[in-house]
C-alpha cells in the first residue's frame, strides 16, 4: 500500500479520535483501534465521509495476545506500521485508603504496560524496514505535579516518560524515533468526569491561571503528535513535548 500509514490506540474518543482525524487529513491509511467498537466505527465513518482512508480493529492494550495478533494482521496486509500512537489510558480516582493491588496494576497496566505491548509488537518488523516513528501520551501529572487520589496514575504516566527515554537509545540506531506527549488540562471524556477527574467547572477554573486563558481541546494535542511523526521532527527522539497552554510554567 503506497499510503503513510498509523496505528492510534483509543481512536473512538478524545484525543485518540482527534489525532485520527488529522492523520486521515494528512493522507495516511488510519489503524482506528479501541475496544469502544461503536466509537471506533464512528471515527472510522467520519474519516471516510471525509474522503479519507480508515479500518477499525478492536484492541485491548491490556492483552497482550490481542495486541500482538492486531499488529500482526495488520503488518500482514500493509507491511511495517509507518507510525504509532499509542494514546489509550484511563485515570481512575482511588483513595489511598482504598488502593488495593488489583486498582494500581490495573491503571499501569493500560496506562503503562499497554504503550509498550503496542511497541514491542510493532517493533521488529519496524527496524527491519529501518524506519518508524511513535508517540506515547504522558500528562502533565507524570511530568510536573502529582495529583491527590491519583497516585497511580502519576506513576503510570511518570513511566511513560521513562520508557521513551529508554526506547529512544534502543530503537533509534534503526531508524525509528519515540517522543511522549503531556497534556495539560484538555477537554475529552475523562477530564470531563467529575467521579474521577475535574468536571467542566474544574476545566473553567483551571483557565483563570493558564496563561493562555482557556482549557485545550483534543485538537490542540492531535496537532502536536502529527508533527512529531512527520519528517518536521526527524532529528527529535526520548523527548516528551509538555502542551498546556503554559500551565506549568504560569501557575506559581
Amino acid at each position: 500500500m503506497s499510503k503513510e500509514t498509523v496505528l492510534i490506540t483509543g481512536a473512538g474518543i478524545g484525543i485518540g479520535r482527534s489525532t485520527a482525524l488529522i492523520f486521515a487529513k494528512n493522507g495516511y491509511h488510519v489503524f482506528v483501534t479501541d475496544i469502544l467498537e461503536q466509537d471506533g466505527l464512528d471515527t472510522v465513518k467520519h474519516i471516510q465521509e471525509e474522503g479519507g482512508s480508515a479500518e477499525f480493529h478492536y484492541l485491548d492494550v491490556t492483552d497482550t495476545s490481542n495486541v500482538n495478533s492486531t499488529v500482526e494482521i495488520v503488518e500482514n496486509r500493509f507491511g511495517a506500521l509507518g507510525s504509532i500512537v499509542a494514546n489509550a489510558g484511563i485515570a481512575h480516582k482511588v483513595h489511598l485508603d482504598d488502593m488495593s493491588d488489583d486498582k494500581w496494576n490495573h491503571t499501569l497496566d493500560v496506562d503503562l504496560s499497554g504503550v509498550f505491548r503496542v511497541c514491542r509488537a510493532a517493533l521488529p518488523a519496524m527496524q527491519s524496514v529501518g524506519k518508524g516513528s511513535i508517540v506515547a501520551l504522558s500528562s502533565v501529572m507524570g511530568t510536573t505535579y502529582g495529583w491527590h487520589d491519583h497516585v497511580q496514575y502519576n506513576a503510570a504516566k511518570s513511566g511513560v516518560v521513562g520508557l521513551v527515554r529508554g526506547l529512544a537509545c534502543d530503537i533509534g540506531a534503526n531508524g525509528i524515533r519515540i517522543n511522549g506527549v503531556a497534556p495539560g488540562f484538555i477537554k475529552t471524556a475523562q477530564a470531563l468526569s467529575t467521579q474521577h477527574s475535574v468536571g467542566l467547572k474544574g476545566l473553567e477554573a483551571a483557565s483563570e491561571y493558564i496563561p493562555l486563558n482557556r482549557y485545550g481541546e483534543p485538537e490542540d494535542i492531535a496537532e502536536v503528535i502529527a508533527f512529531l511523526c512527520s519528517d518536521g521532527a526527524r532529528y527529535m527522539t526520548g523527548q516528551t513535548i509538555i502542551v498546556d497552554g503554559g500551565l506549568t510554567v504560569g501557575r506559581y
